[in-house]
């Protein structure tokens, strides 16, 4: 679904990553010779201005692939500037000091590489893949959109258009809209940072200035706030030194202070809808909040999102599709909509959404969602079916690393480093979920499962979709 993608050209981005996985993904065959676990080859090192850069050498391909992540999302932007964080994206592609507009995708692009960028909930990242001989000028590009950016007036209007209509076409004018990726979660949190229209208000997006352009890069856009991976078919001692010969010299800017992004324990179940002229059909959506990240009982969620949503097997999937025939689209997950359960880092919920026929009434879909839920948190579940989640979740975890063009792992390497000063982490991700017990599940879903951590947002089509019944 584009429409719950944000970035320049961004749709490229899913496409690729699912492209590779699709390419990628293990049979059961291969699942079950793998190895033990993860195993990434990396290399791990700090600047002095406080640029961290992990290097992780393969030979899948004679490629490489970069990517630059800033600690700067959607959910710290600032006040009266929502969309800030989206739009700052789109000016970061408008050309730098020495390389101006046009000369970085050309680059790229004449080297046989592709390019591109997301703003997520907690950072924003570009990224880029090329032949191996392209590093160093993908670096000194890279380097120079860090540090010296073109921010005037003319780049900023041109791109407050281009998200102004992007908005517009891609949001607005389609059916369903924010629904669910904005719309649930402005529902089920309170905290103003978690639950702003983070694709933005057009008017406050029409509303920045060059100035604010210009402080928000001096805020967040530094060394000290960025983590850099090269990943792919390169030397290390190589590779550093050129790392060290771009971004060295770059000056880092202030300590960033985020805010504060807590959420109090909901207690009571939030319920929200309204009519989409646009929707064809109704819709259906539900968000859990989280448990922290990192946690056992996080680790546990990531096995019961597998129980109960992802594949065919999954229990919601057997009841609302085969069993009742509810559905015939149910999708979600934790961090479904802008992301993996791996690359947030604050509140999030474990959501899933499904459009249905107007003759199921939201009292029979409670009830077919209740069943399944309840189940789940008054009997264990077996060993066997918790042993086939953890499969399951770690058939993904590897298609995800494994994608020749190396967007999951750049992204898991980065988002550990950025988060947690600690890529090698990723090398421990199994090790977590492996400690997840049957007693373990059944706690976690009686406490972040209950009905009153729950927020229901649902659809009602409105004229459009009347018309077309006529």
């Amino acid at each position: 679904m584009k429409r719950l993608l944000l970035g320049a050209a961004l749709a490229a981005l899913p496409a690729m990553a699912t492209s590779a996985a699709a390419q990628q993904r293990p049979t059961a065959a291969t699942a079950a010779a793998a190895p033990a676990k993860l195993a990434i080859d990396m290399r791990y090192l700090t600047l002095p201005n406080e640029l961290r850069v992990v290097l992780s050498r393969d030979t899948l391909a004679p490629t490489v692939t970069v990517g630059v992540y800033y600690g700067i999302g959607f959910r710290v932007e600032p006040r009266d500037r929502t969309g800030f964080a989206h739009l700052f994206e789109h000016l970061m592609f408008q050309g730098s000091q020495n390389a101006p507009k046009g000369v970085f995708i050309s680059t790229i692009s004449n080297a046989g590489g592709v390019l591109n960028g997301s703003t997520r909930f907690d950072f924003t990242n570009y990224f880029e893949i090329a032949p191996s001989n392209a590093l160093e000028r993908i670096l000194w590009l890279e380097a120079d959109r860090m540090a010296r950016p073109v921010i005037d007036d003319t780049v900023l209007k041109n791109q407050q258009g281009v998200v102004g209509n992007e908005v517009k076409v891609n949001v607005l004018n389609q059916p369903y809209s924010t629904w669910p990726w904005i719309d649930l979660p402005m529902l089920a949190n309170t905290n103003w940072y978690n639950s702003h229209n983070f694709y933005g208000d057009l008017k406050e997006i029409e509303a920045a200035t060059v100035a604010d352009a210009k402080q928000f890069h001096s805020a967040f856009y530094r060394p000290n706030n960025a983590v850099l991976v090269v990943a792919g078919d390169i030397d290390y001692a190589q590779a550093e030194a050129m790392v060290r010969k771009h971004f060295g010299p770059l000056q880092k800017g202030a300590p960033v202070t985020l805010p504060d992004l807590s959420e109090p324990r909901q207690t009571a179940e939030k319920v929200r809808s309204r009519v989409d002229a646009l929707a064809p059909k109704p819709g259906w959506a539900a968000g859990y909040h989280m448990p922290p990240r990192g946690t056992p009982e996080w680790y546990a969620m990531g096995l019961i999102d597998q129980m109960l949503v992802q594949g065919d097997d999954s229990r919601l999937v057997r009841k609302l599709k085969s069993e009742t025939g509810i559905t015939g689209d149910l999708s979600g997950g934790i961090n479904a909509y802008l992301g993996t359960m791996y690359n947030y880092n604050g509140p999030m919920l474990w959501a899933f959404n499904f459009t249905h026929d107007p003759k199921f009434s939201d009292a029979q879909i409670r009830q077919a969602v209740d069943g399944v839920i309840d189940g789940l948190r008054t009997t264990p579940v077996t060993q066997a079916e918790l042993d086939r989640a953890r499969t399951k979740l770690r058939s993904d975890l590897y298609s995800s690393v494994d994608g020749g063009m190396r967007i999951g792992l750049i992204d898991l390497l980065a988002v550990y480093a950025l988060f947690d000063n600690d890529p090698q982490a990723v090398n421990r991700i199994e090790s977590g979920f492996a400690k997840v017990t049957p007693a373990l599940i059944q706690k976690t879903a009686v406490e972040y499962l209950r009905p009153t951590n729950r927020s229901i947002y649902t659809i009602q089509p409105g004229t459009a979709a009347a018309q077309g019944a006529k």
